[in-house]
């Protein structure tokens, strides 16, 4: 994709760094990337966020989608013609029923991991071992969602049905990997106190549905401990939100001035309503691996952010700023609220999420800030956290 950045080896302390390879102007798209592979959540789909099983394209019209939120069946939305899901290109898997957005999905997904995960008619059975290995991680990762047993899993499927397994070895190893006690860390992390016997645990589910001699080495306590921690810091969250691609198309209609605002207030008001039935829980959601997006390294004044504006897996990476050919692109992994936090609280939020200290211009000037937080930002401190990484990770 005529390539406005590319990847380079910073160092072996901070990895790679992604690189404007000419001068970008502010509000341009840098790229557009697909995931080596990604999987929607498994709470997210069990609670009827319905997506594409492939690309995550959400399956629901946007009205739909908002009498599920609302909990309210008899909204009608204004301007239906607005909305961009063709339900007439829907297609399901015939033997397992699982649902695409179109033929491409379909094919697609059946090319690169389908045939191995296919449930079949065992699609309801609690005793098939891809579903207890579901059930299994359900139990241990409950909302808010940053990761799926599923995304290992189709890791795994890919390389089986692959005729060049190397070359998928190799897309796989670009991603960062950690040391022993980084990995122990993360998957602590994800799994919580309990995450030794839980990760034995998973191991082998795993192992029972998905075993390959070709990738033994993933299924041993260490390898699968590295393909976890593999996961657990690179998958990128990906959101899919079929009202709030309704609501874009609406933002961009020309209307008489007493019909925008009323139409405005309408959306408004319907915000309003959904957070208080759905909370902050709008989105399908998933998470993927992405080879160029994984590069970009964080800054609390970033120079560029990803989103999902084409309602599907594809990210776009878009400048906030003009970028100059040579200059390091950078995203930020906390959302804007954790951004006016002091350097102590961000850094506390990289660690514990992303085990790295920062040292962006704004960190190194704020570097001797008295390491102590607000008293207003204790209480801030804790259970919100995941809730705003999560938060930061899905906004489409």
């Amino acid at each position: 994709a005529g390539a406005a950045a590319e990847a380079r080896f910073i160092s072996s302390a901070k990895g790679k760094g992604l690189f404007a390879t000419r001068n970008i102007r502010k509000g341009e798209t840098v790229f557009v990337e697909r995931p080596v592979v990604s999987s929607q959540f498994l709470w997210n789909a069990l609670y009827n966020y319905r997506a594409c099983d492939h690309c995550l394209r959400a399956l629901e019209t946007a009205e739909e989608n908002a009498q599920r939120l609302l909990g309210k069946s008899s909204l009608v939305l204004p301007h239906p013609e607005q909305c961009s899901i063709r339900k007439d290109l829907h297609q399901q898997c015939p033997r397992c029923q699982v649902t695409y957005c179109s033929a491409e999905c379909r094919q697609a997904a059946l090319e690169q991991y389908h045939q191995v995960l296919c449930l079949g008619p065992s699609r309801d059975d609690p005793t098939h071992p891809l579903n207890k290995l579901q059930e299994a991680w359900r139990n241990m990762h409950y909302p808010p969602e940053t990761s799926s047993i599923m995304l290992m899993a189709r890791m795994v499927a890919t390389i089986k049905q692959a005729k060049d397994k190397e070359w998928w070895i190799k897309a796989f190893s670009q991603f960062c990997s950690k040391t022993a006690n980084e990995e122990e860390e993360i998957v602590h992390k994800l799994l919580g106190d309990k995450f030794k016997g839980q990760l034995e645990l998973l191991r082998s589910l795993f192992t029972e549905a998905l075993y390959d001699e070709y990738l033994s080495r993933w299924f041993t306590p260490e390898g699968f401990r590295s393909l976890f921690a593999l996961v657990g810091t690179n998958g990128q969250g990906i959101g899919t939100s079929s009202l709030s691609q309704w609501v874009h198309a609406c933002d961009a209609l020309d209307l008489p001035m007493l019909q925008r605002e009323e139409l405005d207030a309408f959306i408004d008001q319907l915000y309003k309503d959904i957070e208080k039935e759905s909370g902050e829980f709008l989105n399908c959601e998933g998470s993927g691996l992405y080879v160029l997006q994984s590069c970009c390294n964080h800054s609390c004044i970033p120079n560029a952010e990803t989103s999902f504006p084409e309602n599907n897996f594809l990210l776009h990476l878009t400048a906030l700023e003009d970028i100059e050919a040579g200059e390091e692109i950078c995203i930020s992994y906390l959302d804007c609220c954790q951004r006016e936090r002091s350097r102590h609280s961000r850094n506390k939020i990289l660690r514990e999420n992303y085990l790295f200290t920062c040292s962006c211009p704004k960190c190194l000037a704020q570097a001797d800030d008295a390491d102590v937080t607000s008293d207003e930002e204790e209480e801030g401190e804790g259970e919100t956290d995941d809730a705003e990484l999560e938060d930061e990770m899905t906004d489409v």
